[in-house]
């Protein structure tokens, strides 16, 4: 999408934030948004499934269990009542694990007033379904417009006012065309918007959902090939050729791949890539030093995004044709008992291909198995 020069101007001024926003999940990426939308000077309330932690966002402005030792902002409300938590919302952020969306979004449903905007903080595609998390979101609740915020962003460098930026994207109707100045992408932008987080417009949900699912794949490619014992040239490598196999999916499910060298591509590929803070990262590690699945993070139960989601976006490429070489190796790995040596091994040994695509040339390569 296009903004004249004229809206470019006003857009800022003009455009009407939203003033009470409902986070759902007190995580901490959602513990984040809600400091981030605080500071922005919204109402905020979050909700949670565990009462401590509520009570603690709420009495001491403190989530000990995800940011401990972090002081929020003043003000934060947070409940365990869905119903107390959606009641008057103007905008919701839903900030849970992908796999209970579905669910989640059930449960919002006779809460939420008709029309208010959701948007989606989590990342992922629906197992078994192959559905984008927008798709889900939007069959239970058709009655609201369904986007997403994304980009580069952990959690308690947000919350410490760290400058940040990210993503919001919904698509865009006729009447967002004609007024961008009130569509949900950008009132919800100027929502977040503070000194320290600054939020991008996109009209692209597609293509930055397909960012942020799957970058967290890649992301578990870097780690196991850093715990391997490889270093930049293998991680730089892993990073851009799976920026490709990105925009590649993005293309074929109608999404653009400008959107891919963006924040909620491009940006969080480098950022998740590059850091065990990242769960994704960390877990490739230490399953590339050698440990066992069931040994990582010290045998805790730890929910890493990226391996529900290899098995999603390996189901809904093979189903649309789409060839992932890494989504597929780490798939492999994770999924199917393949050695992550040999896998890796056999990755960087495939046929020799063009780069731009358009070249049309492939070879055998003189290591591979038609050798």
């Amino acid at each position: 999408m296009t903004i004249s020069k004229s809206d470019q101007q006003i857009l800022p001024a003009l455009a009407k934030p939203y003033p009470r926003i409902a986070v759902i999940g007190s995580g901490s990426w959602g513990t984040a948004l809600a400091t981030v939308a605080k500071r922005a000077g919204r109402e905020v309330v979050i909700w949670g499934r565990d009462e401590k932690t509520t009570d603690a966002i709420r009495e001491r402005g403190e989530n000990p269990k995800y940011l401990p030792g972090v002081e929020l902002p003043k003000g934060i409300d947070a409940t365990t009542d869905m119903g107390a938590a959606l009641k008057d919302a103007d905008a919701v952020l839903v900030v849970t694990p992908s796999k209970t969306l579905r669910k989640i979004c059930a449960r919002m449903k006779p809460h939420l007033k008709k029309g208010v905007p959701v948007a989606l903080c989590a990342k992922g595609i629906e197992t078994k379904t192959g559905l984008l998390l927008g798709e889900v979101a939007a069959e239970e609740l058709p009655d609201h417009p369904i986007g997403a915020l994304s980009g580069p962003t952990f959690a308690k460098e947000t919350v410490l006012g760290h400058p940040t930026a990210a993503t919001v994207a919904f698509d865009f109707t006729y009447a967002d065309r004609l007024s961008p100045k009130d569509s949900p992408a950008a009132r919800l932008a100027i929502s977040m918007s503070s000194e320290f987080f600054r939020p991008y417009i996109s009209d692209d949900l597609v293509g930055v959902e397909i960012g942020g699912a799957v970058k967290n794949v890649i992301a578990i490619a870097c780690g196991m090939m850093s715990g391997a014992g490889f270093a930049e040239n293998t991680r730089a490598a892993l990073i851009t050729r799976g920026m490709d196999e990105m925009k590649t999916l993005a293309e074929v499910l109608g999404g653009r791949r400008e959107t891919v060298t963006g924040l909620s591509g491009a940006g969080d590929l480098t950022l998740t890539c590059s850091s065990t803070t990242s769960r994704n990262m960390s877990l490739g590690t230490q399953l590339g030093k050698g440990l066992k699945r069931e040994e990582c993070f010290d045998g805790k139960p730890v929910v890493v995004e990226g391996e529900v989601n290899s098995i999603s976006v390996i189901d809904l490429a093979q189903r649309i044709g789409v060839s992932l070489p890494i989504c597929e190796s780490v798939h492999a790995v994770l999924h199917e008992g393949a050695d992550l040596t040999q896998t890796f091994r056999d990755l960087w040994s495939r046929p020799i291909e063009a780069e731009p695509k358009a070249l049309g040339l492939a070879f055998d390569h003189p290591f591979g198995e038609n050798a």
